[in-house]
C-alpha cells in the first residue's frame, strides 16, 4: 500500500504503548511543512514508531533517503518493522543513539524533522547537518520545548520561522452517536536555513 499524499491510517502502523507515535494529522502538517521532494535527505530524530520516517520515506522515494534516530532500542524496531510494512526499508536507515551525538555521524541533509525531547544542542548541531535553505520542522507537546526551539532556531538566523499550534479532535462512535475526542495539542515550528 503506497500513499503518494501523507496521512496513513494510524491503525496501519506496528505500535507499542511504550513507544510514541506521531498522529496522522500531526504526520501530514508536518510532512507539509517539510516540503519534501523525490530525492531529499532527511534525518528524524526521536523517530518513535516510524511513522514520520514512513511518510517522509514515501515522498522521498525513490532516490531519496530517511535517517532515523532514537535514543530507545523498542523505537528502532518499531521503525524497522515499520519501514518494511510500507517498503520502504531500503529508504530507511536506523541510527540508534542519543541526539545529539550520533548525528555527527550523518551526512548533510535537506530537511530535519525533530520531535520528542529537544536541547538547544540538537537543534544547534541539526542546524550544522542542513543545506543552506534546508528545512527544520520541530514538533512540541510542551510549551518550554517550543520556546528553546524559538530562541536557538532565531539565534542561527534561520528564516520563513512559522509556528503553527494544532488542536485535533477525532470523531468515535458510541452506540449510535459520535463523540468527539480531544487530542494533545501540537506546536509546529517549521523554518529554513539562511
Amino acid at each position: 500500500m503506497r500513499y503518494k499524499v501523507p496521512g496513513i491510517l494510524d491503525d496501519l502502523f506496528i505500535k507499542s504503548n511504550r513507544v510514541p507515535a506521531t498522529k496522522e494529522e500531526i504526520r501530514v502538517l508536518t510532512i507539509s511543512k517539510a516540503r519534501l521532494r523525490e530525492g531529499s535527505y532527511v534525518i528524524d530524530i526521536g523517530c518513535g514508531i516510524g511513522s514520520l520516517t514512513v511518510e517522509a520515506a514515501l515522498q522521498v522515494a525513490p532516490t531519496g533517503r530517511v535517517f532515523a534516530v532514537d535514543k530507545e532500542e523498542e523505537a528502532i524496531r518499531l521503525t524497522k518493522e515499520n519501514a518494511v510494512r510500507f517498503g520502504v526499508e531500503d529508504i530507511v536507515t536506523c541510527v540508534h543513539g542519543k541526539a545529539p551525538e550520533v548525528i555527527h555521524n550523518l551526512p548533510i541533509v535537506d530537511t530535519i524533522i525533530i520531535g520528542g525531547g529537544l536541547s538547544q544542542d540538537v537543534i544547534r548541531v541539526s542546524a550544522k547537518k542542513l543545506k543552506v535553505n534546508g528545512r527544520i520542522v520541530i514538533n512540541a507537546i510542551l510549551l518550554e520545548t517550543s520556546h528553546t526551539a524559538l530562541i536557538e532556531l532565531r539565534k542561527l538566523n534561520f528564516k520563513d520561522l512559522e509556528v503553527l499550534q494544532a488542536f485535533i479532535a477525532k470523531g468515535r462512535e458510541v452506540g449510535t452517536k459520535m463523540m468527539m475526542i480531544a487530542r494533545n495539542p501540537i506546536t509546529i515550528i517549521s523554518a529554513t536555513k539562511g
